[in-house]
């Protein structure tokens, strides 16, 4: 169906359910949401619709995986996100548990998501994949566990799974931001208040807005200069690739080079 819509992006398909973006037209993307809406195994899905100039994604990719996003546990200990998962609070109810003293809001993404934007106040472990939440959790969820807990993530997908695997590990009460990060971006009433710096996203974009709000503010910084840069790069050095913050300026002197020692190796390669 994607392909004869012409449709790109990644859609991941499970026992769990469906997750996905696609990038298309106006027409195509409403035939494709047509066809799920009318599928009975997905009743009450809901979509998260983004203007763009044209395809944010270079192809399109569907596969089948055993989890929608993976944890890592053992089959026995798995979470099954339509049984188990937090409360979910709405955009404006978010905002207001934010405002409370003792809430612990935990970002639930990866560490490089978190460096481009993250909520006011939110504790971001220093993590590169989802499945490494339970040893981060088993190392540091002593500080917080008795304490009220709001957890949030791109689109509320990872946070199905997160929040259910806190309750179950006896943290609380776990609350979860509904429809991420994007839905609260997008309610006309809280307008992304509170979150700094933009949204990561993983396609062409890498950045979005969130915030359209005077709270409004850019957190990360030129690895070189340090003056304030939202633009990602990956550094130009194959073997290393780490997506790094370089400002134009310094990416004009210097180059898109996580430091002196990944430059001299793409001098050294290219002028032997």
């Amino acid at each position: 169906m994607c392909e004869r819509l012409d449709l790109r992006g990644r859609i991941i398909i499970g026992a769990e359910g469906l997750n996905g973006t696609v990038s298309g037209t106006v027409d195509a993307t409403e035939a494709y949401m047509v066809a799920l809406r009318e599928d009975p195994l997905l009743t009450g899905i809901e979509f998260k619709i983004d203007p763009s100039e044209g395809h944010v994604f270079p192809k399109l990719s569907v596969k089948h995986r055993t989890e929608i996003v993976r944890l890592g546990l053992p089959e026995m200990d798995d979470i099954d996100p339509n049984a188990l998962s937090g409360v979910r609070l709405s955009p404006r109810e978010f905002l207001e548990a934010m405002e409370r003293e003792d809430v612990v809001i935990i970002d639930g993404r990866n560490g490089y998501e978190a460096d481009l934007g993250h909520f006011k106040g939110a504790i971001c472990p220093p993590i590169d994949n989802f499945r490494e939440f339970p040893e981060w959790l088993e190392a540091n969820g002593e500080h917080f566990r008795d304490r009220p807990i709001l957890t949030y993530c791109t689109g509320g997908i990872r946070c199905e799974k997160l929040s259910g695997y806190m309750v179950k590990q006896g943290f609380g009460p776990v609350y979860q931001l509904d429809g991420g990060i994007v839905k609260y971006g997008k309610d006309t009433e809280v307008r992304g208040r509170n979150f700094d710096g933009l949204c990561y996203v993983f396609d062409e974009r890498v950045g979005v807005e969130v915030n359209h709000t005077e709270t409004h503010q850019i957190i990360s910084h030129c690895r070189h200069c340090g003056n304030p840069e939202p633009r990602y790069g990956n550094c130009r050095l194959p073997e290393c690739n780490r997506q790094i913050f370089v400002c134009p300026s310094c990416r004009e002197s210097f180059g898109l080079y996580c430091g002196e020692t990944c430059r001299e190796a793409v001098t050294a390669a290219e002028s032997a």
